[in-house]
């Protein structure tokens, strides 16, 4: 019963075992070999672009991170300040120190909504990277594909019909 299963799952996958085989085999898939070739280098080149786009625009976020840290910082300094003199003040020291307090935590979740601006930039640029690696490893590919077809195209020289 095992080997049954074994032998129907092989049957099943002997299909898209020829599915991973080369795609263009001959003299007349170079055009479509030579269209996806392009595509993919015009990929390629928004990709680069993306990527150093995506790197100029990250030290500008990773300052805004550091001045929402620091401000965040600076607010938590304030309020706890404030709170201390609320404990030995009147209604209207408590009522100030509840003010810095909201303000404090607003600060904080910029600070934190920053820091994970950061870190999606950085996703993105990773992304990007693995999204370049990718194609260029096709684009490799293609030129694997290429080289085959040139190789079954016969260098010889025509030999002309002889004329009578």
């Amino acid at each position: 019963m095992k080997s049954l299963r074994v032998i129907c799952l092989f049957v099943m996958m002997l299909p898209g075992i020829s599915a991973f085989s080369q795609k263009y085999k001959d003299i007349k898939d170079t055009v479509k070999l030579n269209k996806e070739y392009v595509d993919i280098t015009n990929d390629i080149v928004e990709l680069q672009s993306k990527i150093q786009v995506a790197q100029n625009n990250l030290p500008g976020i990773q300052t805004d991170a550091n001045n929402a840290d620091d401000a965040a910082r600076n607010s938590a300094a304030a309020s706890s300040d404030q709170a201390l003199k609320a404990t030995t003040g009147n209604v209207e020291d408590s009522k100030k120190a509840k003010r810095k307090a909201r303000k404090a935590y607003r600060k904080a979740k910029d600070s934190r909504s920053a820091d994970n601006k950061v870190d999606d930039q950085e996703n993105k640029i990773t992304r990007y990277k693995l999204d370049l690696q990718k194609k260029q490893q096709r684009l490799e590919k293609l030129d694997i594909m290429r080289a085959a077809i040139m190789a079954k195209i016969p260098t010889d020289p025509v030999t002309p019909v002889p004329q009578y």
